[in-house]
């Protein structure tokens, strides 16, 4: 049932993103268009422009809210989010310098397929640096060194950038937007992000019996160094398909699942799923606000996430200060 009114509300919000635009189109006239029928108008900028921002709104809310419920569960740390492995800034750092070297100008989908790359060999150098048996201190720490290389990197072609206009370009990109999409975004990061869901899926029994610790999971069959690595891999490279093609996106994958934990009665493995479908519903949602709150530029998508996701952090401040920690 649970899973029935998370579904429900993800394509009551995904129709109502469909509306939203410079054209008014009623629920009916969108229904119609997705069917193939309706005006050539109305079917044109549904299928050309509202669709692919639709879909990836969805695809990336639930790519990144079930990374970071994957990420809590295992790690046993609600602070966990999916940028922890470095994966989401070693993206950012490939489309920076893309667009610093004007590849985009001539290549449309330079910026997206470079972040892409990018953040395949961050899964590389993770997976190097900090061995295959490596436990998830190690795992956590390199993560955090590559992040900050990435970060410092892309601070440094913001500071060599040839002109102005070259960081404006790479500063909006940096903020987050799902604009001017289309379904080559959609059709570049949809298979990074399927192999993510299917594999953090498949890992669900496992998180659920690491709960009862890193010893009886083993005793039960589960190989932790197996699962630590296909985790690791399957984050970096859903969280790299939704950074190539969105730009940063924050706090989705770490406000979700603590949203969602309740409702599942703490299970990390009954958490994922549940977790994917508000993850979609959430950023689809946003989405449609930053729309309807923009008069003459648009709101940055990036931006009213993060807005969101402070007054989420004041409140764990204040359940530890009530002596209520976060629960996983």
């Amino acid at each position: 049932m649970r899973l029935l009114s998370l579904s429900a509300a993800m394509l009551l919000v995904a129709l109502i993103s469909l509306t939203i635009g410079p054209a008014d189109i009623s629920p009916a006239a969108v229904i119609k268009a997705v069917a193939g029928a309706g005006t050539n108008i109305d079917r044109t900028i549904v299928w050309e422009i509202r669709l692919p921002r639709t879909l990836l709104a969805m695809m990336i809310g639930a790519t990144l809210a079930l990374s970071g419920a994957a990420l809590q569960g295992f790690i046993r740390n609600p602070l966990a989010s999916p940028s922890l492995l470095g994966s989401s800034n070693f993206a950012a750092l490939g489309a920076v310098i893309a667009i610093y070297f004007g590849t985009s100008n001539s290549f449309s989908m330079a910026v997206p397929a470079a972040a892409i790359t990018l953040s395949l060999l961050s899964i590389l150098l993770l997976i190097v640096i900090a061995g295959k048996d490596s436990r998830v201190l190690t795992l956590i720490l390199t993560g955090l060194a590559l992040s900050s290389l990435a970060s410092a990197l892309t601070a440094l072609t913001l500071n060599l950038a040839p002109n102005p206009f070259a960081v404006v370009e790479i500063a909006f990109w940096l903020l987050g937007s799902l604009s001017d999409r289309s379904f080559a975004h959609v059709a570049l990061a949809a298979p990074f992000m399927i192999i993510c869901w299917c594999v953090l899926l498949y890992d669900g029994k496992a998180l659920r019996a690491l709960t009862l610790g890193e010893d009886t999971a083993r005793s039960l069959g589960i190989s932790i160094e197996t699962v630590r690595i296909r985790i690791a891999f399957a984050v970096a490279l859903g969280v790299g398909a939704a950074v190539a093609v969105s730009g940063v996106i924050a706090f989705v994958g770490l406000v979700v699942p603590h949203l969602i934990r309740p409702m599942v009665a703490y299970d990390p493995g009954r958490l994922l799923l549940p977790s994917a479908l508000a993850g979609a519903t959430l950023l689809t949602a946003a989405d449609c606000a930053v729309r309807l709150l923009s008069a003459t530029t648009e709101l940055k998508l990036g931006v009213l996430t993060a807005i969101i996701g402070v007054p989420f952090f004041l409140v764990l401040v204040f359940r530890e200060r009530r002596g209520k920690p976060a629960v996983i």
